[in-house]
């Protein structure tokens, strides 16, 4: 069974009024308002966590809500690694950025998709959402960034053969295909090839360490609560 987590004020404030009560039996059952979906170490997911980061991830992806089992195990799956990650950033002590670096994003954010603030409003209403739940999602997104090029760029080595090499391989095959007759130049690319090998090689070595975390780390997922 998942593990009920109750509102410490609701069961104060229950346990005072049975201690005041002339009632003989047991006090009456207190309303479970969350639960335990995963420990993750020290950390807890909760099934209210869960929804939440559904409905924020769909209201940023503009896409429907989906709240099926295997939505939610997968939401889980990844919430586990965020929990990871945010272990490491406790411990370590990484540099995170600031809440209003979400300012600039979330603006844009709000000009390409919502003609007023009321739209905007209105869209976070149908999501079950609020803005505070989406400025919170934007700066996890800028801090995941943040460790990403701290922890792992600085080991990342890209050659001049891999750029090279994606260059014939990808870019200019497709370039040549969408101008046909038009000269390619690998200057005109090489900035972005290297950067996105860099995104690539970062994302594997992120992926070998959250391997690694997750063996060093106790994870119990509760089923039920899926």
């Amino acid at each position: 069974m998942g593990q009920p987590i109750l509102a410490a004020a609701a069961f104060q404030a229950a346990s005072s009024a049975y201690a005041f009560s002339a009632y003989p039996g047991p006090p009456p059952p207190l309303d479970i308002i969350d639960r335990v979906a995963v420990a993750v170490g020290n950390h807890v997911v909760t099934t209210s966590d869960i929804d939440r980061e559904i409905r924020v991830t769909a209201f940023l992806n503009a896409a429907k809500l989906d709240f099926t089992p295997a939505v939610k195990r997968a939401t889980a799956d990844r919430m586990v690694e965020q929990a990871l990650v945010r272990t490491e950033l406790e411990t370590s002590r990484y540099p995170t950025p600031p809440p209003s670096e979400v300012d600039p994003i979330l603006a844009q954010l709000k000009k390409g998709r919502f003609p007023a603030d009321a739209d905007f409003q209105r869209a976070l209403t149908e999501y079950g959402i609020t803005e505070q739940d989406v400025r919170d999602e934007l700066l996890w997104q800028r801090t995941l960034l943040s460790f990403l090029d701290v922890r792992f760029r600085p080991s990342v080595q890209v050659s001049d053969k891999e750029i090279q090499d994606y260059f014939d391989k990808t870019v200019q095959p497709a370039a040549q295909a969408a101008h046909p007759g038009q000269t390619v130049s690998l200057d005109d690319y090489r900035d972005r090839i290297e950067e996105k090998l860099t995104g690539q090689r970062e994302d594997q070595e992120m992926s070998k360490w959250l391997d690694q975390a997750k063996k060093r780390t106790e994870i119990a997922y509760h089923n039920d609560a899926f």
